[in-house]
């Protein structure tokens, strides 16, 4: 990896987790269990601070399988607010709600809209596809009846996550796409996107290797644990969103690091995207890596990236959604 390429405040940001860490046996030689133990700890101190809420509070909800954890992040907002639904990376193995906690609080009060996280099933324990499933279970609940339950217009619902989370909102939008011909979902916010287990040889050598926040052997680990038996790659675009029809999909937002192992999944999609006609911008940001919007405390570029998404958020939900066909009055 090119480290002189790294914005200095990301530098910073990733020699603290790097000192923290070294309290630690190498993660991929640790036991599942120790390294989520551990990766919660080197994140904690960057979920502190931050915007405070008017009103944090979790709910279970039923979906297949049983029920699914929401954690809701309310900046005080008057009923019928947009809301953003947003899943957590960790490469479907690793992190949290408590881990993502700072940055949803950031684009609640950013975007002026009610974020809902979702503590969603992590693999290797649950596969492929039981977490989607439950998001889009999720999904419905929110457009059904959820959403004004939680103070929020179910006719203004956006999804986005980072990473395995920017997949885990693409693949839900293709489901629902293929499911009922249209989606509900009003956006799609992807920070740096995991679409597909495979990495070249030429990103592998810019931005993995040695020092690096992730190279290609961790990427197929993490495919690995969320497909099973081996496989880091499939052909079902549920699970590898690189591989799908991108037509009819909702407005798409896609945040790229420069410096980031992962950011030709990123253009490969943003120009898949704009190809199949759907309304898709994406935004660079030099000297970034994976998970550079976790330092916001103390990287500039992280608040910027923030701010950019909250705003392009804040625009696409800013009006209610027009009335399908089927529910406009008849002339």
């Amino acid at each position: 990896m090119d480290k002189s390429a790294v914005d200095p405040e990301i530098a910073r940001f990733l020699e603290t987790m790097a000192r923290a860490w070294a309290d630690y046996p190498p993660f991929m030689t640790m036991p599942l269990a120790d390294a989520r133990i551990a990766a919660e700890k080197v994140r904690e101190p960057w979920a502190k601070g931050g915007p405070v809420m008017a009103r944090t509070f979790d709910r279970q909800v039923p979906v297949r399988g049983g029920e699914l954890r929401i954690r809701v992040f309310d900046p005080g907002l008057a009923d019928g607010a947009p809301m953003l639904i947003y899943l957590h990376g960790g490469g479907f193995t690793l992190f949290s709600l408590e881990t993502h906690g700072r940055l949803m609080r950031e684009y609640a009060a950013a975007a002026g809209m009610i974020v809902v996280g979702v503590d969603y099933p992590l693999s290797p324990e649950v596969r492929y596809p039981t977490a989607l499933d439950q998001l889009v279970d999720l999904i419905d609940w929110l457009a059904a009846e959820g959403a004004a339950t939680l103070g929020g217009d179910p006719g203004r619902i956006a999804i986005g996550g980072d990473s395995a989370g920017a997949n885990l909102s693409l693949a839900a939008s293709l489901r629902l796409r293929d499911r009922d011909g249209s989606v509900a979902l009003r956006a799609l916010l992807l920070n740096y996107g995991a679409f597909t287990g495979r990495c070249s040889d030429e990103a592998e050598a810019r931005h993995g290797g040695a020092g690096s926040v992730m190279d290609r052997a961790e990427v197929e680990y993490y495919f690995e644990n969320y497909l099973g038996g081996g496989r880091i790659d499939s052909d079902d675009p549920y699970v590898c969103p690189a591989n799908a029809d991108l037509a009819d999909l909702p407005p798409a937002f896609l945040v790229i690091p420069e410096c980031d192992i992962l950011s030709e999944q990123s253009y490969a999609m943003a120009e898949r995207m704009v190809a199949a006609g759907v309304d898709a911008s994406s935004q660079i940001y030099p000297g970034a890596t994976h998970s550079f919007l976790e330092a916001m405390s103390i990287a500039e570029v992280a608040r910027r990236a923030i701010a950019d998404g909250a705003a392009w958020l804040r625009d696409r939900l800013a009006e209610p959604a027009a009335p399908r066909l089927a529910e406009m009055p008849a002339r």
